[in-house]
């Protein structure tokens, strides 16, 4: 059976939603002795690829682990064939392709639905660095400070130099009321600066709405959550019934999510058949393009403009980026995330999942995003000091340019 993730109703997962990843891959013998098959219990399962590799040697390492390493008896054969799994997929050298052991996979599907204990912060690798994404809204990471772009240079006493983005996240999660240090170094400071939190249940939210007094409509968008299409489709509607013709989306610090709902959001700007986003599998393989469903609401008079910063990443940026490229929207803020790749969860048995990378994105225009983000059409810089003073100069130019 294989399940969907975040981006597409297929399980697409665009998102760079890591608060609980783990390297993984797949297992499959070869050229093997037959001592090794009975100990595993392979029985009626597929054993055998179309490869030149020598799979001899694995078995040749099992067997002088079994019989010369004192700990491999305290070990299960189904827990080495997981670190098998594991080893395969970090050979890829792809923090995104990552493979879930049962409690991982738990833990993992915990997430996915919006519940978990932890800090609240959404992490990738940037720059061979553990970065933050984007702190989620109301969260002990967020209350204690935690911005986008924040390096993460130690865990507690662990480095996270060569750090796999499942350890630091593993490192990171814990039971409610436990504290974790994190060293953290912000672009613009002299020195990094150690951050303590103490963790607790996270409720990731979603969507909210405002009227602001100038007429101008704010929708903030957190997350692209599996009711995420339903609640921007109330947000619409309120939307119009407000009659304002000025519309703010605020996709600041939001790191993704399902594909499926970028797709339908864009559907409410675009005419039908126009694309959204398209995945491209190189190795000659055809790109599978996503199209507006059409909804298309609103005439070319709507005043329309998105915030991004450096946590808008995923399906903020195939969102954003569609609406850019098609003339419907002005991007404002800064420059983002850049997570162009698309991943895809994939059940290997009942309690175990692989999450695999599967392709990139490009923007209707051809423009691929992995590594290299959306630039605004607007870059306004916000600063540690202006939010200590509560000031935001990126909404403030979003609204001077509605007004004008």
């Amino acid at each position: 059976m294989q399940k969907n993730l975040p981006l597409t109703q297929r399980n697409i997962f665009v998102a760079a939603l890591v608060v609980v990843l783990a390297f993984g891959g797949g297992f499959f013998a070869g050229q093997y002795n037959p001592r090794p098959i009975d100990k595993v219990n392979l029985q009626n399962k597929e054993t055998a690829v179309d490869t030149r590799a020598d799979f001899g040697t694995f078995w040749k390492a099992w067997n002088i682990l079994n019989e010369k390493n004192p700990t491999a008896s305290s070990v299960s054969d189904q827990d080495k064939i997981y670190g098998a799994i594991s080893g395969l997929v970090g050979s890829l050298n792809d923090p995104y392709t990552v493979f879930f052991k049962p409690d991982e996979a738990k833990a993992f599907e915990e997430e996915i639905a919006g519940n978990f204990s932890g800090i609240g912060i959404e992490v990738g690798i940037k720059d061979k660095v553990l970065t933050v994404i984007a702190p989620l809204k109301d969260t002990p990471a967020y209350r204690a400070g935690i911005k986008s772009g924040d390096k993460i240079l130690k865990i507690d006493e662990t480095i996270t130099t060569d750090l796999s983005i499942d350890k630091a996240v593993k490192l990171m999660r814990g039971q409610k009321g436990t504290p974790v240090t994190l060293t953290i170094f912000h672009e613009g400071d002299e020195e990094p600066r150690e951050v303590k939190i103490i963790r607790d249940v996270i409720n990731i939210p979603t969507l909210d709405t405002e009227l602001r007094k100038d007429g101008i409509f704010v929708i903030r968008l957190y997350m692209f959550s599996e009711n995420s299409a339903s609640l921007f489709r109330k947000a619409m509607k309120q939307f119009t019934e407000s009659g304002s013709d000025k519309l703010i989306l605020d996709l600041r610090g939001n790191p993704g999510g399902y594909l499926y709902a970028a797709v339908d959001m864009a559907s409410w700007f675009l005419p039908e058949g126009k694309i959204v986003v398209t995945e491209d599998y190189g190795n000659n393989e055809e790109p599978e393009i996503f199209r507006s469903r059409g909804y298309n609401l609103f005439s070319d008079k709507l005043k329309f403009i998105i915030l991004i910063d450096g946590g808008s990443a995923s399906a903020s940026e195939i969102l954003a980026g569609a609406l850019r490229d098609h003339g419907r929207a002005t991007l404002v803020g800064e420059k983002s995330f850049g997570k162009g790749s698309i991943q895809e969860a994939i059940n290997l048995t009942p309690d175990t999942v692989l999450k695999i990378t599967r392709a990139t994105w490009l923007t209707p225009n051809g423009k691929t995003i992995a590594e290299v983000g959306l630039t605004p059409d607007h870059k306004v810089e916000l600063t540690r000091e202006d939010l200590e003073a509560k000031r935001d100069p990126q909404m403030d130019k979003a609204v001077e340019l509605l007004l004008q």
